[in-house]
């Protein structure tokens, strides 16, 4: 079982870090405490277990477990917005950091079974998801965002809602579920949605995905890469738990190649920091998109110091173009009195500092 942790001081945050240390490094599992922003663990030699507050500044901690993780924290993030984290446990394949020994990516055709067992505890208070993020792609990504994100949301608290609208109805495993569908500049998303909460479930995701073919644009030459299941917190998040998760993937139509397992990240040097084993699972929310300004810009203008927003671009696509060190992340942070509170808002004509 899960324990509570309190709240940390600035003596408590200083401890915590050499904790993130260890556990960033791949020596620690099972009862570590987690509190830097992007740090990761492994449990079970089998699934990765990430922090991932990628949408606020508010202190998190986790507290890993041989089998799950509870979270720890005090968001006051705005419903309209996006949530201040995705932590999770996950199976698979995600900005090129694999679970230990995985077989993802997985063409769809190759799936002979795809299961899953999930025991979720929820807090009375607070606004939430608990979400399970399964990631589809045309090819076998392992690193970046992938173009079909499958949720399947097990509980929602307060007035958050999935992405995009209710396009329909599905009875998937017995269940039945409300189906919302959207698209973003990058990815298409799809939403089942449960009308009561779920707080243990043994289940096919394999069951999800076949259903998802006949909404979307997924076959069977897509690939599955990865399996998260965790919480979207948007205001408290302490009492969220993962008590207990389990996947597994098996192939029925062919061989598969068995990826490597994480190589550790070594900490850097300075201040007993550690660089992130784990890149956010959702590193921009889905877009609400803006109005474009008239007469935008049709070429970027980069003179090495800065770069000049053009129509379809994402801080994603322009750190990574860019070579930008740390990522969409550190140029946010640079620019974030010209971009806003959403780094998903960005317009053209907007100069941003590289």
């Amino acid at each position: 079982m899960t324990r509570p942790l309190r709240v940390l001081g600035a003596a408590g945050l200083l401890l915590a870090s050499s904790v993130v240390a260890i556990a960033a490094g791949g020596t620690a599992h099972a009862d570590t405490q987690i509190c830097d922003k992007f740090g990761s663990t492994t449990i079970q030699n089998r699934y990765n277990v990430m922090n991932n507050v990628w949408g606020a500044d508010t202190a998190q901690c986790i507290n890993t477990t041989n089998t799950g993780f509870a979270v720890t924290a005090k968001h006051q993030k705005a419903t309209n917005g996006a949530p201040a984290s995705y932590t999770a446990i996950y199976y698979g394949c995600h900005y090129n950091n694999c679970s230990p020994g995985t077989n993802l990516p997985m063409q769809v055709s190759q799936i002979g079974s795809a299961t899953s067992n999930i025991s979720f505890s929820y807090p009375s208070s607070g606004v939430y998801n608990a979400a399970y993020d399964i990631w589809l792609d045309p090819t076998s990504k392992k690193d970046g965002e992938n173009k079909q994100e499958l949720m399947i949301w097990f509980n929602r608290q307060g007035s958050i809602r999935p992405y995009g609208s209710r396009t329909g109805s599905a009875t998937v495993g017995g269940r039945t579920w409300e189906v919302w569908t959207g698209s973003a500049a990058y990815r298409n998303v799809i939403s089942y949605f449960a009308p009561s909460p779920i707080t243990s479930w043994n289940f096919s995701i394999l069951d999800f995905i076949n259903d998802t073919k006949t909404r979307t644009s997924v076959t069977n030459s897509w690939y599955l890469t990865s399996i998260q299941a965790g919480f979207e917190p948007w205001v408290g998040g302490t009492g969220l738990a993962v008590n207990s998760f389990t996947a597994s993937v098996n192939g029925g139509g062919g061989s598969t190649q068995q990826n490597t397992p994480n190589q550790p990240v070594k900490p850097t040097p300075s201040g007993g920091q550690t660089e992130p084993t784990s890149k956010p699972v959702k590193p921009v929310p889905p877009p609400r998109q803006p109005a474009t300004p008239s007469n935008p810009p049709t070429q970027a203008k980069v003179d090495g110091r800065t770069y000049l927003v053009r129509a379809g671009d994402t801080l994603s696509t322009i750190a990574e173009r860019q070579g930008v060190k740390g990522g969409w992340r550190s140029l946010y942070e640079l620019n974030r009195g010209v971009v806003g509170a959403d780094p998903d808002l960005i317009l053209p004509g907007q100069q941003l500092s590289l």
